[in-house]
């Protein structure tokens, strides 16, 4: 395959399109762009990286077939993926490679997810049982390896140094932040500025790739790129926090994983942590022990100390900060139906229930 081509345009300005731009205490609303309308968008695009993941995905070891397209097949929003077509479509970009770079984008995602739910000791994902469930933790480490492997078979057919530049180093830094959340592993003395560290680096980052890539094959002027990069570095941000308050307050079939897995490993997330700085003194010292040792045994007595400090609300509020930041960033490029989708992209990731 060739090299990157520039197969770009500005975006047109339709007076329809009105950009409702944030303020300073509040997202902005675009009641017209739900989550289902924003995938349409972009349906066709998403289609052809399912086309081709299937198809990259192909391997004469037919365990890597099997357990491949079990995880890939097992739901998930794309978002990921889907923040880099956006992009690439609104820059009308009508080459190819923002096909390829979505499934690299989403190759990556899945191979991270695969050693989680190792390290983790994870049964269950999006409603269903994991890989290392089905087929084993040595199985699920060397799938996910081929899955890095394929990914950066494929970023070589872009021919783009700066491509494999912004995606070799998303994946160096996710691997710092999966370091750094286990040295966080209960640990009871994690600062909020550790916490969010793990996030920006093992979450926010292949967000912050997707969209500075998208700005990438269009050959758009570095500070496009860097706009792009810091709207999805804060929506990613906005996402894991929110993730974090769902795994005290919503519901196993809702957030599709075990709830309270994140305390029966010892991971102090934000909840956690806020509502051990700020409960009465037996709360902290349950919510402590229950970090030093992991495990659920107190599980009722920790969630209603989440609740009655305060932890839920701080958490969502830090989270649509940095939606706020994100929506914040785009303010200055040309509108089109596809920003619109960014924006309300940036919505979804803070009104889930919550």
């Amino acid at each position: 395959m060739g090299p990157v081509l520039a197969k770009c345009h500005n975006p047109p300005e339709p007076s329809s399109i009105s950009i409702v731009k944030p303020t300073k205490s509040a997202i902005p609303k675009t009641p017209e762009l739900d989550f289902q309308t924003l995938r349409n968008l972009i349906a066709e695009d998403m289609h052809r990286m399912d086309q081709l993941i299937h198809q990259r995905l192909y391997s004469d070891v037919s365990l890597i077939d099997q357990l491949g397209n079990y995880i890939v097949n097992s739901g998930g929003k794309r978002l990921r993926p889907a923040l880099l077509l956006l992009v690439a479509r609104h820059f009308n970009y009508s080459g190819t490679q923002h096909i390829n770079l979505a499934a690299i984008i989403e190759f990556i995602h899945t191979a991270t997810l695969l050693h989680d739910d190792v390290v983790d000791a994870s049964k269950l994902r999006r409603g269903r049982a994991t890989a290392n469930q089905r087929w084993g933790n040595e199985a699920s480490v060397l799938v996910g390896d081929f899955l890095y492997s394929r990914a950066f078979q494929m970023m070589v057919d872009t021919n783009s140094m700066r491509v494999m530049e912004i995606l070799s180093n998303a994946t160096n830094i996710i691997a710092e932040g999966e370091v750094l959340q286990l040295l966080n592993r209960h640990d009871p003395e994690t600062t909020e500025f550790r916490y969010l560290e793990v996030i920006r680096n093992k979450t926010a980052k292949l967000f912050e790739a997707a969209g500075q890539l998208g700005a990438v094959i269009c050959n758009r002027p570095e500070q496009d790129e860097q706009a792009l990069g810091t709207y999805g570095a804060h929506l990613g941000t906005a996402y894991q926090l929110v993730d974090d308050v769902l795994d005290y307050s919503a519901s196993s079939s809702e957030l599709g994983k075990n709830i309270g897995d994140d305390l029966a490993e010892g991971k102090p997330t934000l909840p956690l942590l806020y509502a051990m700085w700020n409960g009465m003194e037996d709360q902290s010292r349950v919510i402590k022990r229950a970090i030093e040792n992991g495990g659920l045994d107190n599980i009722r007595e920790i969630r209603e100390a989440i609740e009655t400090t305060g932890a839920i609300a701080y958490t969502a509020s830090l989270a649509r900060q940095e939606a706020d930041k994100a929506i914040a960033a785009l303010q200055y490029l040309s509108p089109s139906v596809y920003l619109e989708a960014m924006i309300a992209l940036a919505q979804f990731s803070v009104e889930r229930n919550f």
